[in-house]
């Protein structure tokens, strides 16, 4: 029995070292390639471009495959859309532009951003292109030379980072200089862009194999059995993307001043102080990423000094009228760019304007009534009420007004029970004069 046990075990222990050692010559399984993707839906902005770069930097430290930016925007901030450029020009991993759903777009800034992608694709029924540069300063508006300039440094700009890219440097000229939009089907024959995908999975089909070109040398792309991992912006990011929204800026900036101008008119209230403050706050954070006119902060904060004078001067009107006018003014001009991305919208300008207007008419309206009503309390209030004469009244006599006994006076003669009216008070004595029935 004690052979039959030794020998099971060595039988046991070859068998174990023969499995073992002939894993070692088994090939490892191949890890399957990840692409990080993210969805950028908005105007580049600041808050957008750190989005974009941080994505970058943390697909190239998990060791993703490479990263894919769906897009759709309208355009942009240059300095935006230049650090976005710039970060993916100088990535470590591949960058994937792609436009899409249907119905997407990639205008002004979205042009370069997507130029300058290792791979750029559109989903059918996108466009891309309309990147003249447009210009910043009151109303928007250049001189012909600066113009000029800014035209020239945009289109050698984007030139550049087309030859770079091996794509169509004559058409992103023309889509600088002359607003040039085209389809995705277009822009494919045109190549300016690499593929049309209808998803992401037939993008990854395409994509496979492709020879891309990184800042340390050329990688072939392994898209087959690709995972997709999709990431969404985080809690802070996507706070900081909303208040660079120029239309939450300016709500923000409006409810500010309407709740400190509750809080210094009626001190204590204190809820209308804390929200007013940190809606302030709030919006100053975000005139931080946009391209702010102080012209136009200045005439908002003069439209509130006009209301509020309308309260203490009265002036029929003419300084409310004066307040709505420098309202729509500043807010007109509030952001210094003719671009529709980083400007008011009509239907936020329009009922913002129309609401604070009214809501201002309607507490000078209250403040004035409330000046002109009659006094509810001391002798002043005592003219005009109406009473009974308790006795009869000559020179001398008592009254009954409000519940209250009151020495009288009278230059007729009232007698006991009648209805009398107070017409002045004097010392504490009332002087008052018959109601004729």
């Amino acid at each position: 029995m004690m052979r039959k046990y030794i020998f099971m075990t060595m039988a046991t222990a070859v068998l174990l070292i023969a499995v073992l050692s002939s894993g070692r010559n088994l090939p490892a399984a191949e890890k399957a390639p990840v692409f990080d993707v993210i969805t950028v839906t908005a105007a580049i902005t600041p808050p957008v471009a750190e989005y974009i770069l941080q994505s970058i930097g943390e697909a190239a430290k998990s060791g993703a495959e490479g990263i894919i930016i769906r897009l759709d925007t309208p355009g942009g901030l240059d300095l935006a859309m230049r650090d976005i450029a710039k970060g993916i020009l100088n990535a470590s991993v591949p960058v994937i532009v792609y436009v899409a759903p249907a119905g997407a777009r990639a205008a002004s800034a979205g042009v370069i951003i997507t130029a300058a992608a290792h791979i750029a694709a559109m989903a059918p029924g996108t466009n891309i292109g309309a990147a003249h540069p447009v210009g910043i300063g009151i109303g928007g508006g250049m001189d012909k030379t600066m113009s000029q300039k800014v035209e020239n440094d945009a289109v050698a700009y984007v030139k550049g980072i087309a030859k770079k890219r091996g794509r169509s440097e004559e058409w992103v000229e023309k889509a600088v200089r002359k607003s040039e939009s085209i389809t995705a089907e277009e822009a494919l024959r045109l190549k300016v862009i690499d593929f049309v995908a209808s998803d992401l999975n037939r993008l990854m089909e395409q994509m496979d194999g492709r020879e891309v070109s990184l800042a340390a040398g050329k990688k072939n792309l392994k898209t087959k059995g690709a995972v997709i991992n999709e990431k969404v912006m985080g809690a802070r990011q996507k706070i900081l993307s909303a208040l660079s929204d120029p239309n939450i800026a300016y709500i923000l900036l409006l409810i500010g001043l309407a709740g400190l101008y509750f809080e210094f008119s009626n001190p204590g209230s204190i809820l209308p102080g804390v929200i007013g403050g940190i809606s302030l706050i709030m919006a100053f954070f975000a005139m931080q990423t946009l391209p702010v006119n102080y012209a136009g902060i200045a005439l908002i904060l003069f439209a509130i000094i006009l209301f509020i004078a309308e309260i203490k001067v009265i002036s029929h009107g003419i300084l409310a009228v004066g307040g709505i006018v420098s309202l729509v003014i500043g807010s007109l001009m509030l952001f210094r760019t003719p671009d529709a991305s980083i400007r008011i919208s009509w239907s936020v300008l329009i009922p913002a304007v129309a609401v604070t207007s009214l809501f201002f008419l309607t507490v000078i309206a209250i403040a004035v009534k409330a000046q002109l009503r009659k006094p509810q309390g001391g002798k002043e209030a005592m003219v005009g009420e109406e009473g009974l004469a308790v006795t009869d009244i000559f020179k001398e006599g008592k009254v009954l007004i409000r519940g209250e006994y009151w020495s009288a006076s009278s230059d007729k003669a009232i007698a006991k029970g009648a209805r009398i009216r107070v017409i002045q008070v004097e010392n504490l004595i009332v002087k008052v004069e018959p109601i004729e029935e």
